[in-house]
């Protein structure tokens, strides 16, 4: 199956990657080489045109590396390219369970509603200018994200910055992009702020395998990169405030007050709708029909059923008891949503009475109760790929789409977004009721609710101090211990489980193990990349086209240059286990410090502005309606900026 939906562009780029591959091979030193080579290609090939996903991608050149031992004699190897013994040591590095305490410890501070508590300072302090906003905004996901993933500060503050536009009047579009840039790059002021400067200090290591005495590299501290990540941020707030009124689209409307929703959808999505009851008298064409029949029928109405009644009287809705197979019979009533005219003929057409009240709706569909709000799909939700139909959403989670925002476009009813399958960055609208909604919150691996102003329980306030405590503790023992990174970071994620601001199930939920695997399978490969000499054959190569007087700045830059490019088109793990191994070798053969290029290239690959590829561009596509030219804009200035002062600030600093 996969291999029939496969596009002809793909197949043409693997017919030119399997060329590209047979020529390496008559260029290479050896024949361990040339296999590396072939997996090397591989690798890109399937990250750049996603045939899988990137982390089945990963975990397949794992298993690969793994069975070079099995077909060795074969291929003309003494032994396989990694030992076996230790293909699967990247599930134990200290990288990996960094970034899985790292999410943790993230997931522990949000369940305080200290986010919430943020937004009322961040207005308190910036008021409703926009001059002051952006750089209040930025600068608190800066610092947040220097300690924890990027992405979870991303969807941590996408919330926040909603409700701060709904109350300052600001559009959406013109906070969303600075407050995502700035989260990309507060990765860079920490080496636990981002996977490849959490990934570093382990491929250093490895590679110091290979080097000699004078060139063994010493690890870098957890704020060794501080003063250059500090320049990077601080050069993008500035960018933001000074040249945002040119490069921010001022479409994309306020953030969502789901209390009084109706107009701000209509504002921002185009979406007319009301809300009305009908009833079905005794002689109704409804009668025996499902609810998938009357809202498919063959007119193509746009109305969506959100609530009904069974005979009982009871008021079923989505989870409760409401899915396409409802059974629809005389005496029911419906709460239905859609385009007026729309709803008129539909009931016309099926034999049904409109009520001008809510009547026996007034308590489940008032606003106290239910309302329209957005969620938007993240990066490595199960939902990626499968449409509404196919999960039965309604039905598993109470919420009942309305709208599908995409890529600048709303889709409505009618237009078939329920069979649409659904991409990282769409944005829901739909109907739910809060408790729903609040449910669904939970489940941030899947959904991103980015409504946050509706009537619900603070999730544990009482239970900030605990987590300010161990988020103390952890950041102490990475300062002042010679303990390794994940041992303390796991000290504080503990601590977050033990004192109950999570329990064990959120704190499972809490780790992307998407992000896991890939990195954890990655690492394999940077190692064959190192041992097998591939690295230094590659890194020869670069030094011999640039010639031998080559200053080592430019050396830097071309290395930065490609770390940018490679990120853009792939993932920043991937980017960074490829390139850290060349970059090292470059160093060496050129007499630089082998250290600062590794640090190069894990820097580098937060360059990630030009197009909506880096998992926090897609989150905030959504929510704001950004178009990819708006990235390319915006985001082609800051890729500039990134590179100048990221080699202007290495050189000063190191």
């Amino acid at each position: 199956m996969l291999l029939l939906s496969i596009s002809k562009k793909t197949l043409i780029a693997a017919l030119v990657f399997t060329l590209a591959g047979l020529f390496t091979v008559t260029l290479v030193p050896s024949i361990e080489v040339a296999w590396v080579m072939g997996v090397l290609y591989l690798t890109i090939f399937l990250f750049v045109f996603e045939v899988v996903g990137v982390d089945v991608a990963a975990i397949l050149v794992m298993v690969i590396l793994g069975l070079t031992t099995l077909f060795a004699p074969a291929m003309g190897l003494e032994k396989g390219l990694v030992d076996n013994q230790h293909l699967f040591n990247g599930f134990a590095s200290n990288a990996v369970i960094s970034i899985i305490a790292v999410m943790i410890i993230g997931a522990g501070l949000d369940k305080t509603g200290i986010m919430s508590k943020m937004a009322v300072l961040i207005m308190k302090v910036g008021g409703t200018s926009e001059k002051r906003i952006i750089p209040i905004i930025s600068s608190t996901v800066g610092i947040i994200s220097s300690f924890m993933q990027n992405v979870g500060a991303a969807a941590l503050f996408i919330p926040v910055v909603s409700r701060i536009s709904a109350r300052s009047g600001l559009p959406l579009s013109r906070l969303l992009m600075p407050m995502g840039f700035c989260a990309i790059l507060g990765g860079t002021v920490t080496m636990v702020g981002s996977s490849p400067l959490i990934l570093l200090n382990d491929l250093m290591m490895n590679s110091n395998t290979m080097l000699s005495p004078e060139n063994q590299m010493e690890p870098w501290g957890l704020f060794s990169v501080t003063p250059v990540g500090l320049a990077l941020v601080g050069t993008g707030i500035l960018y933001f405030v000074i040249a945002g009124r040119l490069v921010l689209p001022t479409s994309g409307g306020k953030g969502a007050l789901a209390v009084s929703p109706m107009d701000y959808f209509q504002e921002i999505y185009g979406l007319d709708y009301v809300l009305c009851v009908v009833s079905l008298p005794k002689k109704t064409k409804m009668d025996g029909h499902t609810l998938f029949d009357v809202e498919h029928d063959v007119d193509h109405h746009k109305i969506r059923v959100i609530a009904a009644t069974r005979l009982t009287g009871q008021v079923v809705m989505g989870h409760t008891g409401m899915d396409r197979d409802f059974l629809l019979k005389s005496g029911m009533q419906l709460g239905v949503m859609g385009i007026k005219e729309e709803i008129d003929d539909w009931a016309k057409k099926w034999g049904c009475k409109i009520h001008k009240d809510l009547g026996v709706f007034s308590e489940a569909l008032s606003d106290t109760h239910a309302g329209i709000a957005e969620v938007v799909i993240p990066p490595g939700s199960n939902m990626i790929g499968k449409s509404a139909r196919d999960v039965w959403l309604r039905k598993q989670t109470g919420i009942s789409m309305v709208g599908l925002h995409r890529n600048g476009k709303t889709m409505q009813e009618g237009d078939g977004i329920r069979a649409l399958p659904l991409q990282a960055g769409d944005t829901l609208v739909v109907h739910t009721s809060w408790e729903s909604l609040s449910r669904l919150e939970k489940d941030n691996r899947n959904f991103l609710v980015v409504t946050s102003e509706y009537p619900k329980d603070e999730l544990r306030p009482h239970k900030v101090g605990w987590a300010g405590i161990f988020f103390v503790i952890a950041l102490s023992m990475v300062l002042f211990t010679e303990l390794r990174l994940s041992v303390s970071l796991l000290t504080g994620a503990l601590g977050m489980i033990i004192s109950g601001v999570l329990n064990i199930d959120e704190a499972y939920e809490a780790v992307s193990w998407k992000t896991v695997f890939l990195l954890a399978s990655l690492i394999p490969l940077g190692g064959a990349v190192e041992t097998s000499g591939t690295a230094a054959w590659i890194a020869s190569g670069v030094l011999d086209a640039l010639g031998g007087d080559t200053p080592i700045w430019v050396l830097q830059s071309a290395i930065a240059v490609l770390s940018t490019f490679f990120t853009l088109v792939m993932s920043n793990v991937g980017a960074t286990v490829l390139l850290v191994p060349l970059a090292i070798n470059i160093a060496v053969g050129a007499g630089a410090d082998p250290a600062v290029f590794a640090l190069t290239v894990a820097l580098a690959t937060s360059n990630s502005f030009l197009i909506p590829t880096h998992q926090v561009n897609a989150l905030i596509m959504g929510p704001a309606g950004y178009r990819v030219a708006d990235f390319m804009r915006a985001g082609g200035v800051m890729t500039i900026l990134f590179l100048v002062v990221l080699m202007l600030s290495m050189g000063m600093f190191f």
